[in-house]
């Protein structure tokens, strides 16, 4: 029963992580809310502590490998076993590949690579007990890469071949695999995208993160007789 899910969600703190918390909440879940903004994270633990049956703050950088074992570590305390790991956490970054640093394609791949497959792999004999899922937040940029982004793009491309190849490991073990591909979203890091490109920000015309969340929920709330697999998302209007 989705009144008993007890769930993960990095990257909690605003935007897809937000909503996708907030959804699951509403169900009468357990969350844990992992992210680095303290104050934004108690924000949301307000916000879904009328829904969900309990709520856990993880401030942390996942980015370092002990943090990552601290927050497993609280989980098999705290929580025990565990339904749901949902891998939202990312950052992003355009240029060229001319001029873009080397650094910032390690920042990337630790961000958006390492970090998901660390704790996917930290999680996954708690996910195991209870037959859980796992789903992972990507981007369009991840099926077909666009000028200017071909850093990130190799970063979530890879993040699809690492998801596709665990989903046929895992489904033996009954755990369901779940891969977002989502266009352009009005959050605040596209806003930030919107002010480097010199454009208008206009959030009425991307999708809501409130989408994305309900695509997440329907498909953990399927039977088992099912498994959604790959979703490709993107606003009904194209404004870019």
């Amino acid at each position: 029963m989705a009144s008993e899910w007890k769930a993960v969600i990095t990257g909690a703190s605003s935007g897809i992580g937000r909503a996708i918390a907030t959804a699951i909440a509403s169900t009468g879940a357990s969350v844990c809310l992992v992210g680095r903004d303290s104050g934004r994270l108690e924000n949301v633990a307000k916000l879904v502590r009328p829904t969900a049956r309990s709520v856990l703050i993880h401030d942390a950088d996942l980015n370092v490998d002990t943090v990552i074992e601290g927050l497993a570590q609280r989980l098999r305390q705290e929580f025990r076993t565990l339904d749901i790991l949902v891998n939202c956490a990312g950052t992003f970054s355009t240029g060229t590949l001319e001029k873009t640093p080397v650094q910032q394609l390690d920042v990337l791949y630790r961000t958006n690579l390492r970090l998901p497959f660390a704790l996917t792999q930290a999680l996954l004999p708690l996910l195991k007990r209870r037959q859980g899922q796992i789903v992972f937040i990507n981007s369009s940029q991840g099926l077909q890469a666009r000028g200017n982004t071909g850093p990130f793009a190799a970063t979530q491309h890879a993040l699809k071949a690492l998801t596709d190849s665990l989903r046929q490991e895992v489904n033996a073990d009954g755990i369901r695999v779940l891969s977002i591909y989502p266009g352009r979203t009005a959050t605040p890091r596209m806003k930030a995208l919107y002010e480097i490109e010199g454009r208008a920000y206009r959030p009425e015309l991307l999708l809501q993160a409130e989408d994305i969340a309900q695509i997440v929920l329907n498909a953990l709330l399927l039977p088992r007789t099912a498994e959604v697999t790959n979703v490709e998302i993107r606003p009904l209007i194209r404004s870019y």
